[in-house]
């Protein structure tokens, strides 16, 4: 059975103090890339619209993510309220736009994270979690001294800052990053942000140096990166580059789920190359284009 690395920094001190320089990080944020320099403490609000403690839009056993995940039980997901991108095209912008969820201190999180893994669940899937990462470091902290041994997921839209990623290092297990466009242009346009995908690649790398390739036991993940890239429609060259991206960069060898469900909706009728779906001979080709450059672990 793997023991997760977090259960060695719990024992080494180490954790503890990774919450001490995370929860000191909130007076003045820089956790994402956008660097807004608020006081969270003090209910300065910055892009994310995030304040000291967590939102969540709930916390249950799914059956959703990839079967190395799942398994037979679940993985045990919590969904976080706000995010740190304003994309045009987004299937929950009630929860990811608009926050709405419950409130969460870190104690009410770490017993979250208790009761899925009492549940029998194979992992901790964090899903959205770039803007709350003091939150959350502070919750496995408190789970860990309370039983929880099962790996963690950070489950992001890849847009997040390398530093940030580096002090999640030995906390995070299994990175699952989605990288979404290929260039900072298309970024800018239905995503809304800046140098997207220049600050998106230099994030993946340091999560693959940290974990490299997915390892499973008994077809459970314990460690490793899973990328996702939604694929668009009339944006076929742009899955080509990140697959590129990934091929070359990082490693024909790293798990790529390409998913086909894109469908428009919130503001995409804004917007005319997204306003319709994915047709099945665009996914066939984006598929082919994966593998032309090389990898050999498409999902």
């Amino acid at each position: 059975m793997h023991i997760p690395s977090y259960i060695n920094l719990l024992k080494t001190g180490e954790l503890e103090r990774r919450v001490k320089i995370l929860n000191n990080m909130l007076k003045d944020c820089i956790l994402c890339p956008h660097n807004c320099h608020v006081n969270r403490l003090k209910d300065e609000k910055g892009y994310c619209r995030a304040l000291k403690n967590a939102y969540t839009s709930g916390a249950e056993r799914h059956f959703g993510e990839e079967p190395e995940l799942v398994g037979k039980n679940g993985s045990g997901t919590i969904f976080f309220s706000y995010c740190n991108l304003r994309c045009v095209f987004c299937q929950n912008y009630e929860i990811s736009h608009c926050g709405i969820g419950q409130e969460a201190t870190p104690y009410e999180l770490a017993l979250s994270m208790l009761q899925l893994q009492k549940q029998g669940c194979h992992n901790i899937n964090l899903v959205s979690p770039n803007h709350i990462i003091p939150q959350i470091v502070e919750a496995i902290f408190i789970a860990a001294q309370n039983g929880l041994c099962i790996p963690i997921i950070y489950n992001t839209n890849g847009y997040d800052s390398v530093d940030s990623i580096k002090l999640l290092s030995n906390i995070i297990d299994i990175y699952m990053p989605d990288i979404k466009f290929s260039n900072n242009k298309l970024g800018e346009k239905y995503l809304k942000v800046k140098e997207y995908y220049t600050i998106t690649k230099e994030a993946i790398k340091e999560m693959y140096r940290q974990v490299g390739n997915l390892k499973t036991y008994n077809n459970i993940a314990y460690r490793g990166l899973i990328i996702r890239h939604l694929v668009m429609p009339n944006h076929i060259d742009n899955t080509k580059e990140i697959m590129q991206f990934v091929a070359q960069e990082l490693s024909p060898d790293v798990y790529v789920n390409l998913m086909s469900q894109y469908y428009p909706v919130y503001r995409a009728k804004d917007y005319p190359m997204i306003d319709e779906r994915l047709t099945q001979s665009q996914f066939r080709l984006a598929k082919e284009s994966a593998k032309e450059v090389g990898l050999i672990n498409l999902h």
